[in-house]
Order: structure tokens, then sequence, then C-alpha cells
């Protein structure tokens, strides 16, 4: 049956060669089969989204989901109905036949920045530091008694002869290193 189309039937009997009359007239039309839909709720936290926000899927169909941290963090964790997906960036519902839910955490990417000192002197803090994306470090550049700072690299680039230096706005791993040279002493002789 076509839909939308009505249609009308009617009944007689038959027994042996005898045939009854015409029944009553019965009208039928035939409607679009009802599609069902469900929901896909997001809910993302701070500092990144989920795209697109929400979803109506019919019974069946497909939905994908695109999870984006904001500058500076990544992506921890992505929850689909309770449940932990991971650290995706995407995630697909395939042949949706309920409603659904899918959430997303973020957190702050850390860079490391890497401090070593030569004999002479001493740099702190020493050694592997941690420093969150956006924040800032100091080190202190401190001789030994009987030497002075000869230079220090940031990055590869001198900084100078300097006893503290800074980053700021940190947003990638660095390295800073400093190296000492002993003091020289000049003894004048006259006669």
């Amino acid at each position: 049956l076509v839909e939308g189309t009505s249609y009308y039937f009617v009944v007689r009997a038959y027994v042996g060669t005898a045939e009854s009359d015409d029944s009553n007239e019965v009208n039928h039309i035939s409607e679009a089969a009802q599609s069902t839909t469900y929901t896909i709720s997001t809910n993302a936290g701070t500092n990144g989204t989920i795209s697109p926000t929400s979803a109506t899927v019919n019974a069946g169909d497909s939905q994908t989901f695109t999870i984006t941290p904001d500058t500076g963090y990544h992506v921890e964790d992505v929850f689909v109905d309770g449940i932990s997906a991971g650290a995706v960036t995407t995630y697909t519902f395939s042949a949706v036949d309920a409603d659904h839910s899918i959430s997303a955490s973020f957190a702050v990417d850390d860079y490391t920045i890497q401090a070593s000192a030569s004999l002479g002197g001493v740099i702190s803090p020493l050694g592997a530091v941690s420093v969150s994306y956006g924040g800032s470090q100091s080190f202190t550049i401190t001789p030994d008694t009987g030497y002075h700072v000869e230079d220090v690299l940031a990055d590869g680039i001198s900084a100078g002869a300097v006893t503290t230096y800074t980053f700021s706005a940190v947003d990638a791993d660095h390295t800073i290193s400093a190296s000492f040279a002993v003091d020289t002493i000049t003894i004048q002789a006259s006669a």
C-alpha cells in the first residue's frame, strides 16, 4: 500500500454459485511509518568543548562528536553513558537505539624545564622542573666561593652571566644551563 492513499474495501460471500450482497464499505488510509528519535546529551567540563552540543538522532543512525580542548589543555577523559572511553578526541555512536550521554573533562598541559649546572656552582631548582601551561618558573644561579657565573644558556641561547632567570607564560618544554669559571686574582708585584 502507498503511504497517504485511501483504499476502500467491500466483502462478498460465496457458497457454491450463490453470492451475498456487498458488505458495508470500509475505508483505510495507509499512513507513513513513524520515525523514532533519540537524544544524545553532552556535558563538556571547563577548558574545552564537545561539538555538536547535543543531537537528536533517528533510530539506527550514527552520530559523531568532536572533543576539543582549549589551548594549553588536553582531554583528560571522555565518559559515554557514565563509562570511560579514554582520552579520545572523537566518539561515534553507531546504530543508535536509545538515549545517550557524553561528557568530557580537560586538564592543563604540563611542561618540563630541565635545569643543569657545571662544576663551580649550583642552579636552583635543579633537574626536571614541571610547570603548568601559562605558568612561570624562576631559577637562581649561585657560584661557589672562588667562582663566578660565566654564562647562562636558556634553550641554548646565552642570557649572559646572570644570577636569576625566569621563564614566563610557559607553553613548551625548555632547558637552562649555568656554567661557572674560577675567579682569577691579580697579584701586582713591584720593586
